[in-house]
Order: C-alpha cells, then sequence, then structure tokens
C-alpha cells in the first residue's frame, strides 16, 4: 500500500505530537482521582520516577515524578525504600499490562507531599 504525499503530510502533525501527549501531561490518565496504599516493592530510579508497590497482592507502577533530594515539601529518595507503607492520591493509567497510578499526592509517615497541582 503506497501513502501518496498529501497523505503523508497530512499525518506527519499527529504522529510527531503522539508521543508528547503520551508522556507528559494528564491527559492519558483517567478522569476520576482515587486514592492507593501499598507497599514499596522497588525505590524509584533514573529521572521518570517510577515506583513499584504491591496493593494486596497486586503489582502497580505509580509514576511520582523527579524528587529534589533537597527539597523538604518533597518526599526524597531516603524515605521511599521497599518495605514502606504508602498512600498515593492521582489518576488512573489505563496501561493494557500493568496496574499503574500517576501520582499527584504522597502520604508518607504522617505528612502530606503535593507533588503536582490540580490535573488540567
Amino acid at each position: 500500500m503506497l501513502i501518496s504525499r498529501q497523505g503523508l503530510l497530512a499525518l506527519l502533525p499527529a504522529m510527531s505530537a503522539s508521543p508528547a501527549l503520551a508522556h507528559h501531561g494528564w491527559r492519558w490518565t483517567e478522569d476520576e482521582e482515587f486514592e492507593l496504599t501499598g507497599i514499596i516493592t522497588e525505590a524509584p530510579e533514573g529521572p521518570g520516577g517510577i515506583l513499584w508497590l504491591n496493593v494486596e497482592g497486586q503489582i502497580w507502577q505509580a509514576r511520582i515524578g523527579p524528587l529534589l533530594h533537597d527539597a523538604d515539601s518533597l518526599p526524597n529518595a531516603e524515605m521511599l525504600v521497599p518495605g514502606t507503607e504508602i498512600t498515593l492520591r492521582g489518576q488512573f493509567d489505563p496501561a493494557p499490562n500493568r496496574q499503574g497510578i500517576k501520582v499527584r499526592k504522597v502520604l508518607l509517615n504522617g505528612r502530606s507531599y503535593v507533588l503536582r497541582g490540580e490535573p488540567a
């Protein structure tokens, strides 16, 4: 199957926007915010800030974003160690092969940490 030059040009804007929409912002999450409590199984690594939790026997991926190691207003890597119970508020990530949440707020050791403002 051949695509005409006009057809290819018409597809370019959609193709170039797709990766950005899939990774940044809140558009890929579902609308309802919910709360999730579990035990950390893997601490966040890398710039994406991915945290793994065991929630009643199911493994969840939590996108917490990059952590600022010197900010008192955010949880730091030393707080997010395997075996720690944590409660997260955010929006469900509808990825087909895993359970996931994009985190807006962390409740840990009696403190509340807001990672992101209200979704747009």
